[in-house]
């Protein structure tokens, strides 16, 4: 009887906990700029730094990868998403939808990569919550995770060189 009761228990488990639908979020901002014009391309260091992003994400199999239309979040992205053969989303921060956002990318992984002022916020809409300051503009490290398992929410912020 004990036997029967386990074997039920375990199904029922699995029930409840194996429909949970997980969909993670990777938020980054572009790497450093040659300068400090209105549309610079990358500098030498901002592209080692997309390099190392490429080595960083090189574990995780992205379904889906967003950038801002700007030159240096496209360069910063382009060798993620070449090396995992994903074409790249482009995104207005001003108007995206977060609802909408979410529900199209539900159970999926997803790199985002913005700018110092539209990282956090795009993460503080994710999360409903006013969390994450701007980034400092000598700040290029900071990778933001959200996850989402149906309707919890958890987030980090790890600080890369």
């Amino acid at each position: 009887m004990k036997r029967y009761f386990l074997i039920i228990a375990f199904f029922v488990l699995q029930t409840i906990f194996g429909q949970n639908t997980t969909t993670t979020y990777y938020f980054i901002r572009h790497g450093e700029k040659v300068d400090n014009t209105k549309k610079p391309d990358l500098s030498e260091t901002g592209f080692e730094r997309a390099k190392t992003w490429e080595e960083l994400f090189s574990k995780i199999k992205f379904d889906a990868i967003y950038s801002t239309d700007y030159k240096r979040t496209l360069q910063t992205v382009v060798p993620t998403a070449k090396s995992q053969k994903r074409s790249i989303t482009k995104y207005d921060p001003k108007t995206i939808n977060i609802e909408s956002f979410k529900k199209e990318n539900v159970g999926n992984k997803v790199l985002i990569v913005g700018h110092s002022n539209t990282i956090p916020n795009f993460v503080n809409a994710m999360v409903n919550q006013s969390i994450y300051p701007e980034i400092d503009d000598l700040t290029f490290g900071n990778l933001y995770i959200v996850t989402l398992i149906d309707d919890i929410v958890s987030h980090q912020l790890l600080k890369l060189r």
